[in-house]
């Protein structure tokens, strides 16, 4: 009795948290790419649930069908030969359901990698997200203007974000338009992403990168494209350029507020390779080292001939 009220107490504490905890984000989509990554979660949940569903069935009439009887202390059950039809059965099942969910799975990949669908004949904006303890950077090449700890996006546009960091590996993620992808300091990787409709969305590193970790927060607002470009000029006409002094202030600094420039500090810190590049340099730097190698072999084997 004791056990039953702890797990009624456990389940009516659970539902109470659960029931004040915000809506999850990742099942409220605005962009094109958020949305399948919904959709293909959604669909593995479902898929989880009818399995659970078959096992807990099962088990309870296993449990039903098998349980103890009143029969005599000596009797012994019937030799029953093995089906080989259950066998196969219940090794294939598996291995049906673990193929599905990596079909869709690598398909979803595969689209979310890629600029989102509908807008293929549009040119996308390119933002480079740069992290450091504990702040966002957002430089805007094509407009030639920076912001710190809030990025705009116009709505109806392809967003390219080049991601880095200035510190410990991160994680840019703005759980309402796309998945989330690492920014680290030696290379830059790309997450595509697109806003469907006028917002302000949460931003956040999702990988734990140190004390900080917690507040690195930052807002994503998007807006219509005449919002976007009016705001564009705005900061470029009113707010200070951003100096390498200065660059280097917020980098030093821990937590900072937003701010806005009228330039970018890609002018004096470049951003670094993308990560294809920074592949194919290694695969280049491998072989000259392979290749080396081979030639000190045969030049000590030319020695070895001659003596």
């Amino acid at each position: 009795m004791k056990k039953k009220l702890s797990l009624m107490f456990v389940v009516f504490g659970a539902l109470a948290i659960l029931a004040g905890c915000e809506p999850l984000t990742i099942f409220d989509p605005k962009g094109p790419n958020a949305k399948t990554l919904s959709d293909t979660i959604i669909l593995s949940i479902i898929t989880m649930a009818f399995i659970l569903l078959v096992v807990y069935v099962l088990l309870a009439f296993m449990l039903t069908k098998y349980r103890a009887s009143k029969a005599s202390a000596d009797y012994e059950p019937p030799h029953e030969e093995g089906s080989h039809l259950l066998e196969i059965t219940w090794t294939v099942i598996p291995i049906i359901i673990v193929a599905f969910l990596a079909i869709v799975t690598v398909r979803t990949t595969s689209t979310v990698e890629a600029q989102p669908e509908g807008y293929d004949n549009k040119e996308p904006l390119i933002i480079y997200a740069s992290s450091s303890n504990w702040k966002w950077h957002f430089s805007y090449p094509e407009q030639g203007i920076e912001t710190v700890n809030y990025v705009n996006l116009p709505i109806d546009r392809p967003i390219e974000f080049k991601l880095y960091s200035f510190g410990p590996i991160t994680s840019f993620w703005i759980p309402q338009l796309a998945g989330q992808k690492y920014a680290m300091s030696d290379m830059l990787t790309t997450i595509h992403l697109a806003a469907d409709e006028v917002g302000s969305f949460m931003g956040r590193n999702s990988n734990f990168s140190g004390r900080g970790f917690a507040e690195m927060e930052f807002e994503a607002q998007s807006m219509t494209q005449e919002d976007f470009d009016k705001w564009a000029s705005d900061v470029k006409a009113n707010e200070k350029p951003l100096t390498e002094e200065k660059f280097d202030e917020l980098l030093a600094a821990e937590h900072v507020g937003r701010s806005s420039y009228s330039s970018t500090h890609l002018e004096f810190r470049p951003a670094p390779m993308e990560h294809s590049e920074h592949m194919k340099m290694e695969d280049m730097d491998h072989s000259d080292m392979d290749h080396g190698d081979h030639s000190d072999s045969q030049e000590k084997s030319e020695e070895t001939h001659s003596h």
